[in-house]
């Protein structure tokens, strides 16, 4: 399963949906020019300048500067949306709605910065900020969702005759505007508001704070081999593993770090079963080990305020308040999709261990399979069953040809054609980011630009995920795209190209496919980039299903020291490995995805989060030998933040719209690059964002809504009963 697209807080900002009352601000001429002054000395407040109409300054980035430009931001920001509250002209949605779009603009650039020091490059003294305003942004945030004024311009909008005057983009932000400020206590009295502010507040120190901790148990932890301890491990990982223990100061030695990549490849090959226990250990102990970054009360204080916040609105559960705006609507529908799936991969498990135990059973190794065995032993299973070696596959995945690949099906499905940007036209962050020009393939028309961050480092979070820099937009001139790819490649040695695994080929497309999501937007205002969650990771999950086409494997998967093409016989193979370890792959997914709906439906009184996830584990038969692909301790994609609380159920619901989509594609006359389909594919899925409801969307593309009958083909697993 894929990282998630990260939430932005500008984003959160920009559109004032979680945050409360107004405040007296300076008059809009005195604040224009402490506008003109401020952005003059701060790099982070000014608009981009240079090419592309404009571009970050990366290169000029001041965390000293980091702390003014935010409390500016906020300050400035709030006087925009002061002056919008108190217009004595009647409510319309141009001098409400559309004011609304154009405020907090310097904030927002802002915080383009601010999410490239807490992704791409944290450190202790960034932490340290982050740290300080966290509960400063959200009493910011609470200051415009509690604004009544503000609010009761929204409501007239909301109310009006002029509704039916709007477009349908128009008309679904005006609606998400009204009810996102009520589901934001807009409603609530006053000294609930108040407290429904200091709940924020406190929420978000605590989920920063979880986040760091997280963070500094993945850089705090890295083990040193020796050469005789590198025994199984491939030639690539090897050298990989040499040089980042040289850049650590470990000349001679061999660094396996405490991130998913690294440790996906450790226990996959390593043959020395004490030393994959102890790095299998280390990686699902992050925030667990009883120290200064331990996570376990900050599950039960997030939690509980989350608790305390809803119970304020009248929502029995957090979840019953976060899916009402989801495709899935509530947490038993969720629940539901869950529950059709899980019996199946459970199953599947028993089958794989099985195959397992027998391998290690036939081999005298005197074991039962253990967590820090299986992806060991299933790459044993793999080469008996299909005579296939995840290694050899290794050598036809270079992350450059991978690149290539994706360009080409960006440029058959969506006419874009990439072209790489001169080294220092464009400012930087690292290095190791590179930039690339996007444009219509037919008629030359700029769209973007494409910047990607492939590889790991220290500061650096892990996974893989996509952002923006500035989204696409119509209502004040048109604005073109800056997106960004992000991911935590073991960089290959000096010299030689990086080589990935399968899995992490499909990352690649599948973050690729959200970078595609923002430059092929045709929206007209910013908030029509808000995402549906459990709908926003089926556009990426559907662009996986293009590595596997013959156009990408015939032309991109050739051999780093050769240059020979993939050879057939290892791509038939593949094909027939498509569903094997499914049974691994789909549970350690859905048991952190049923976890979160637990998590988020019990109340948090009765809840201690080691007993608590040992127990509801158990009651679901939970297999012994795999573990929650996020254990509670480090599920940041939970308790860092809201945007995937009580939803990470949704990459299964998004799934569920990618192997429907993905069989259209397989039954079309063109295939997966029918031109008919594709067109619909970028009209319907792709261009509209968030500016149709995603249902709507979906039968625009389909003809139909998409059902689970495709997912358990696309799995193996047997169709479920009704």
């Amino acid at each position: 399963m894929k990282k998630p697209l990260l939430a932005t807080l500008s984003v959160a900002i920009l559109l004032g949906l979680n945050a409360c009352t107004s405040t007296q601000a300076p008059s809009p001429i005195t604040q224009a020019k402490i506008n003109t002054q401020k952005i003059n000395n701060n790099v982070l407040l000014a608009e981009f300048k240079g090419p592309y109409g404009g571009v970050p300054a990366f290169d000029k980035m001041d965390l000293a500067q980091l702390k003014p430009a935010l409390e500016y931001g906020m300050q400035a920001s709030l006087a925009e949306y002061q002056v919008i509250a108190n217009n004595p002209a009647p409510a319309t949605f141009e001098n409400t709605i559309v004011a609304m779009e154009k405020a907090g603009k310097a904030l927002g650039r802002v915080f383009r910065y601010w999410g490239i020091w807490s992704s791409n490059k944290s450190s202790a003294e960034f932490r340290e900020i982050q740290r300080e305003m966290a509960p400063k942004l959200s009493a910011y945030r609470s200051k415009i969702s509690q604004n009544k004024a503000l609010f009761e311009r929204i409501k007239d909008v909301y109310e009006s005759e002029e509704m039916a005057t709007l477009t349908a983009e128009e008309q679904r932000i005006v609606s998400n505007r009204y009810h996102g400020f009520v589901r934001d206590g807009a409603l609530l009295n006053a000294e609930d508001k108040k407290r429904y502010a200091e709940i924020n507040q406190e929420l978000a120190g605590l989920q920063t704070k979880f986040a760091n901790n997280v963070l500094a148990d993945e850089e705090g932890y890295v083990l040193y081999l020796t050469e005789e301890q590198l025994d199984g491990l491939s030639e690539s990982f090897v050298k990989s593993s040499a040089s980042m223990a040289s850049e650590r100061g470990f000349e001679g030695k061999y660094a396996v770090t405490n991130s998913r990549s690294s440790m996906d490849q450790f226990l996959t090959y390593s043959t020395d079963r004490d030393l994959r226990q102890r790095v299998w250990e280390t990686y699902y102990s992050r925030g667990n080990n009883g120290d200064e970054n331990d996570n376990n009360a900050l599950i039960k204080q997030i939690l509980t305020l989350r608790h305390e916040r809803i119970g304020l609105l009248g929502y029995e559960n957090y979840a019953q308040w976060r899916l009402e705006d989801r495709m899935a609507k509530t947490p038993e529908n969720a629940m539901d999709l869950m529950e059709k799936v899980w019996p199946a991969a459970i199953a599947r498990v028993e089958e794989e261990v099985a195959d397992m135990q027998a391998i290690a059973d036939a081999e005298n190794a005197n074991i039962t399979i253990a967590p820090w065995d299986y992806r060991f032993y299933a790459e044993k299973v793999r080469k008996a069953k299909f005579d296939l070696d995840s290694d050899e596959v290794k050598q036809y995945l270079q992350l450059d040809k991978l690149r290539e690949a994706m360009f080409y099906v960006a440029g058959e499905l969506f006419n874009f054609a990439f072209t790489e940007v001169p080294s220092g036209k464009v400012p930087v962050f690292h290095e190791d980011v590179k930039v690339w020009e996007v444009n219509d393939k037919t008629t030359g028309k700029f769209i973007g630009l494409w910047y990607l961050d492939p590889f790991a480092r220290q500061g650096k979070r892990s996974g893989a995920w996509a952002t923006t820099y500035r989204s696409y937009t119509t209502f004040e001139g048109e604005k073109s795209v800056l997106s960004s790819n992000n991911s935590n490649f073991v960089k290959g040695p000096d010299s030689e190209p990086t080589l990935i695994s399968w899995d992490d080929a499909e990352t690649y497309f599948h973050e690729f496919g959200h970078a595609l999501h923002f430059l092929s937007a045709t929206v007209k205002y910013p908030s029509s980039h808000s995402g549906v969650r459990d709908y926003t990771e089926f556009q990426s999950q559907l662009l996986e299903r293009w590595l596997l086409t013959d156009e990408v494997i015939n032309n991109y998967l050739v051999h780093y020291q050769t240059g020979e093409p993939i050879p057939q016989s290892l791509v038939a193979k593949i094909k027939q490995a498509a569903t094997f370890n499914e049974g691994f792959k789909t549970t350690e997914y859905m048991s952190s995805a049923i976890m979160d709906l637990l998590y988020h439906t019990t109340d948090p009184s009765d809840i201690d989060p080691q007993e608590f996830e040992r127990e509801q584990l158990r009651r679901l038969n939970m297999p012994e030998e795999v573990v929650m692909r996020h254990r509670s301790t480090q599920f940041m994609h939970i308790f860092s933040s809201e945007g995937y609380a009580a939803a990470y159920y949704g990459y299964m619901w998004a799934e569920v719209l990618t192997s429907d989509a993905a069989e259209a594609f397989a039954n079309a006359p063109g295939g997966f690059y029918d031109k008919e389909l594709s067109e619909r594919l970028v009209k319907y899925l792709f261009s509209v964002r968030n500016a149709m409801e995603p249902g709507e969307a979906y039968r625009k593309f389909r003809g139909r809504d998409a059902n689970v009958e495709a997912l358990m083909r696309d799995r193996g697993f047997p169709l479920p009963k009704e």
